[in-house]
């Protein structure tokens, strides 16, 4: 029994991350804008990314509560490309106050000589649709190499009322929730402007 089923109670807004593959994708962006616009780029702003991306997945101002949990391997201790970044002393069991209410983050590593991380990830998804408490499920896989096992995993456990968006990094095929670009949030987060890049 993994720590999802054995949970009993979900707060109503719900973000999954893959947490290799969002730090992977930040690492990109501040390579890549760095080299754009000509000035560095700090880490992303964790609390700024999070709120964000509740904004994108329809969470509006006020006092709600929002679980976030980063599914990362094993061997990781930190998302490089984020602060705060270190899963067990900065981010694991800690909690932000931020316009849209209440964050409270938790940290689960892949046992990989026990599961897969596209299983745990798709498991994980399975139990948080079901879970009558979820009103609102933001998922940030690895689209790259997950997407369609993401897509299957909502289609099967069908989340009835709740609304779910997937985030990519490029419109992808669709299913039975909402999309949204990944990129925009980070963007944010990086503190980089629209005005910086026309």
């Amino acid at each position: 029994m993994n720590s999802f089923e054995k949970k009993d109670k979900w707060s109503g807004n719900v973000i999954l991350v893959d947490a290799d593959y969002a730090d992977k994708v930040a690492f990109d962006l501040i390579v890549n804008f760095e080299r754009m616009i000509g000035r560095r780029i700090p880490k992303a702003d964790m609390a700024r990314w999070l709120e964000c991306v509740a904004l994108d997945g329809g969470l509006r101002e006020g006092q709600h509560e929002t679980q976030v949990v980063l599914i990362h391997g094993k061997g990781k201790t930190r998302m490089e490309n984020f602060t705060p970044g270190e899963y067990a002393s900065e981010l694991d069991g800690k909690a932000f106050y931020g316009n849209l209410g209440e964050f409270t983050v938790s940290s689960l590593p892949v046992e990989e000589d026990m599961v897969t991380a596209a299983d745990l990830f798709t498991d994980a998804l399975g139990v948080i649709c079901n879970s009558k408490d979820v009103k609102r499920l933001m998922v940030i896989p690895d689209a790259e190499t997950i997407y369609d096992k993401v897509r299957s995993t909502l289609r099967r456990f069908d989340c009835g009322e709740k609304t779910v968006t997937v985030f990519a990094m490029q419109p992808m095929p669709g299913g039975n929730f909402r999309q949204e670009i990944l990129g925009y949030s980070l963007m944010q987060a990086l503190g980089i402007r629209a005005d910086e890049i026309k």
